[in-house]
């Protein structure tokens, strides 16, 4: 699905305009629908994109969105810095090694990441999208932090959780 679980966006909108201003750089990983350019554009001017799948590009016209938009693979993926990095439902479509090497890779190279999770989540592939296959499907509080000690809970419910950089 190109979409995700509506809890805390505003919190999460609030949170980085508290601690940004206007001219920091975002990557938005995974981009799908643009649901981050559509809660952050009004406030942030530098707004990239990494998207793997295609048709999600096209379908909702990410290039008329974002200054730029990557498609490939957030694994293989080179970039020097963001100020923040946005990983909205990301994790799970990774197996924990690709995940860790991921969050590890881009914990130097900003200075937040947000990462949405959620939990309990199993979910195969949709419209002919590979990359939509959750390889962490037992995603948990705990198991997140336990996975990614790079991260603290900032806001979370029984069904979702948003992680930031453990300072």
């Amino acid at each position: 699905m190109a979409t995700s679980y509506k809890y805390f966006k505003e919190d999460i909108k609030d949170y980085l305009k508290q601690n940004f201003d206007e001219n920091a750089t975002i990557l938005d990983v995974g981009a799908g629908c643009g649901t981050y350019y559509d809660l952050l554009h009004k406030h942030f001017k530098n707004m990239d994109a990494v998207e793997v799948f295609k048709p999600n590009i096209e379908n909702y016209e990410l290039e008329s969105k974002y200054d730029n938009v990557y498609n490939t693979n957030i694994k293989d993926f080179k970039y020097d810095y963001y100020d923040i990095i946005i990983f909205g439902d990301i994790i799970e479509h990774l197996d924990i090694k690709e995940a860790q090497e991921v969050l590890k890779y881009a914990y130097d190279r900003c200075k937040e990441m947000i990462v949405a999770v959620p939990y309990m989540f199993v979910q195969d592939e949709c419209y002919g999208n590979i990359y939509e296959i959750h390889k962490q499907p037992d995603l948990t509080k705990e198991n997140v932090l336990e996975r990614y000690p790079m991260l603290e809970l900032l806001y979370g419910n029984e069904l979702y959780g948003y992680y930031v950089k453990r300072r």
